[in-house]
């Protein structure tokens, strides 16, 4: 049975309702940094499993959440960090790395290794579109949907 992520970053302390109606029925929640306020952390928690990681905008309440993770669902392993900058050149044994920080929806496969950016989807900044994605994993095999969230 497939296992259903949310991947989110960037939510500068807004959790929008639309975000919170798509992620309800996920099995998992990644957040890519850049959270802003604790009760994010808290709220998303109460929803399923979840893995974060601090972003530059996290301060001295976040000292405690990691810079980078990693972490294997299902057959897929993971890295997480908030600029992808911070990446290891020898970034070896990973097949996803969910990275955020530009607030720009990017998704690319280099050398077999899924590279995925949600976006924002916290407060609208830049005049970028606000996003995040759901992926679902079966085995080893990963799928991602884009969601995009009209702005007014």
């Amino acid at each position: 049975m497939a296992t259903k992520i949310a991947v989110l970053s960037d939510t500068h302390g807004l959790l929008r309702p639309e975000v919170l109606d798509r992620i309800a029925g996920c099995d998992v929640i990644i957040h890519g940094g850049d959270i802003n306020k604790p009760e994010i952390i808290d709220r998303l928690k109460e929803i399923v499993p979840f893995y974060v990681v601090r972003g530059n905008n996290d301060k001295e309440w976040a000292e405690n959440i990691p810079e980078s993770l990693t972490f294997q669902i299902e057959k897929s392993r993971f890295f997480v960090v908030h600029n992808k900058k911070f990446v290891a050149k020898d970034l070896y044994d990973a097949d996803v790395v969910i990275y955020g920080h530009s607030h720009k929806y990017a998704e690319q496969m280099v050398d077999g290794v899924l590279w995925l950016n949600p976006g924002s989807c916290g407060k609208r900044r830049f005049d970028q579109e606000i996003t995040f994605a759901m992926m679902t994993v079966d085995g080893s095999e990963t799928a991602i949907e884009k969601i995009t969230i009209p702005h007014t």
